[in-house]
């Protein structure tokens, strides 16, 4: 007569091999987890840079159609020199074709406050004649610039003047640049500053005029 005798092993797993397996099973976890954090942290990084330039882009595109309309049912280009240079702009226009410009958005300084990192606008007639507001365009700019460029003589393309000399009188372009200071990036050169730039005609300068 033959016996089969079967031996089962029924010892299970050591506790070396749990250990291990636990320890490989945290090592996945840990590469998981600091790819998904990586990837989160990208986005969100992108995403706020994302909004900075938006936010940006909108401000200067405000600022550039104000700039537009300087000057407007006056007799000058609406410059006022003694307040405007590379850091501030100072413009007026009388929007309503009244007898004066006191009213809300004709007379209009954007300046940039290194304090808060912001542009700033102030409407001298926002609250009534002698009783202006301060508001904030734009936050976390590094920097806000205007150029200004006279029409005169045989140079119809326009002339770039200094800010701290030009009287503006014959000014018929302001360029304004604004400086984003970015988020910084890892593994990318840091700080990453964009620039936003526009070149704003002046349509009721006195050589505009001439050319309608």
């Amino acid at each position: 007569m033959m016996h089969n005798n079967t031996i089962q092993d029924d010892r299970g797993y050591s506790l070396l091999e749990l250990i291990l397996a636990m320890a490989i099973m945290l090592i996945v976890l840990g590469l998981t987890f600091s790819l998904f954090g990586k990837s989160l942290s990208t986005r969100q990084r992108e995403s706020s840079r994302t909004d900075a330039l938006t936010a940006a882009q909108a401000a200067l595109n405000v600022i550039s159609r104000e700039i537009s309309n300087s000057g407007y049912g006056l007799v000058t280009n609406g410059i006022i020199s003694g307040d405007s240079n590379d850091r501030q702009l100072h413009i007026m226009a009388n929007l309503n074709n009244d007898l004066a410009v006191s009213d809300q958005g004709e007379d209009i300084t954007y300046f940039y406050e290194p304090a808060t990192q912001s542009i700033l606008r102030y409407d001298a007639n926002r609250n009534g004649v002698g009783s202006g507001e301060t508001s904030i365009i734009i936050n976390r700019i590094s920097n806000v610039e205007f150029r200004y460029f006279d029409y005169v003589g045989a140079n119809p393309v326009g002339s770039e003047v200094l800010p701290a000399t030009a009287s503006k009188v014959n000014t018929g372009r302001v360029r304004v640049r604004i400086t984003v200071a970015l988020e910084p990036t890892e593994g990318q050169p840091n700080p990453v500053n964009v620039q936003l730039i526009s070149d704003v005609t002046l349509r009721n300068a006195d050589y505009m005029l001439q050319q309608y």
